[in-house]
């Protein structure tokens, strides 16, 4: 039986711009192996190439084949719900790039959809606007959920912020589809050819990673290089089946392999 591995990519490989020591030497040893395995993010702005050539420039040589995102998945969603869609857009890069793809054709007035994803460049008029629109009956999608670290000198609000925002302006709840929820956690399975039985999620982050992978029935291993520190654990009704300080530790083959 065939086994792979989605990894998350901030927190896990990497802590802003810098390596997560022995990083690159786990990923060298998936390729060597030829173990499959895809980095899942449910960061929508890069594109996959951004993606790539940022690994890169830590050391981590992969192709855009090893990137799945929330705006992959959000595209791909999309055009199941309503092929040659439209869509009013919150959101840059990667996102626009996938919904075109998708062959979703981005709109200003009437949209069938108004998708939110992670983003700078878009102003308070244009958050007013996709109200209107929502409130006129589109319906509301965003990439994800993630919140802001709560840093001073965050250069943005964070998507769940922005989210809520609008949730409270429209009274209409967001349907989510980064992790953890299953949308994406199944399509990045499914782009990877595996399946429940064969995955194992590496993340940093119990309310996304480890929570999607445990509540889709995959292996999950956390790693306290990011977000969660141990003592965190004791918090949650689910636990993962491995914590490990840092990708550098986990051993191949795994114990379930």
């Amino acid at each position: 039986m065939a086994q792979g591995l989605l990894i998350d990519m901030d927190g896990v490989v990497y802590g802003g711009d810098i390596m997560i020591p022995g990083a690159d030497k786990f990923i060298a040893r998936l390729l060597k192996e030829g173990i499959p395995f895809s980095f899942m993010t449910n960061n929508s702005q890069r594109t996959r190439l951004e993606a790539v050539r940022k690994l890169s420039r830590l050391g981590i040589i992969v192709t855009e084949n090893h990137v799945y995102t929330s705006a992959m998945a959000t595209g791909n969603f999309l055009a199941s719900q309503t092929p040659q869609g439209t869509a009013y857009v919150l959101g840059e890069g990667g996102l626009i790039s996938s919904l075109h793809e998708n062959g979703i054709t981005l709109v200003n007035t009437d949209p069938d959809f108004v998708v939110l994803g992670e983003g700078r460049n878009f102003t308070l008029e244009m958050v007013q606007r996709a109200v209107d629109m929502i409130l006129a009956g589109a319906k509301f999608v965003t990439t994800n959920r993630d919140p802001s670290p709560k840093k001073k000198g965050w250069d943005n609000l964070g998507i769940a912020a922005t989210t809520a925002m609008i949730e409270e302006a429209t009274g209409i709840k967001a349907f989510v589809v980064g992790k953890p929820g299953p949308v994406m956690m199944r399509g990045a399975r499914k782009a990877l050819g595996l399946e429940t039985a064969e995955t194992t999620i590496i993340g940093d982050t119990m309310d996304t990673d480890i929570q999607g992978g445990v509540q889709m029935g995959y292996k999950t291993i956390l790693v306290l290089s990011g977000i969660t520190k141990k003592e965190h654990l004791i918090r949650y009704a689910y636990k993962p089946d491995m914590v490990v300080d840092s990708v550098n530790e986990i051993q191949l083959p795994l114990p379930w392999w």
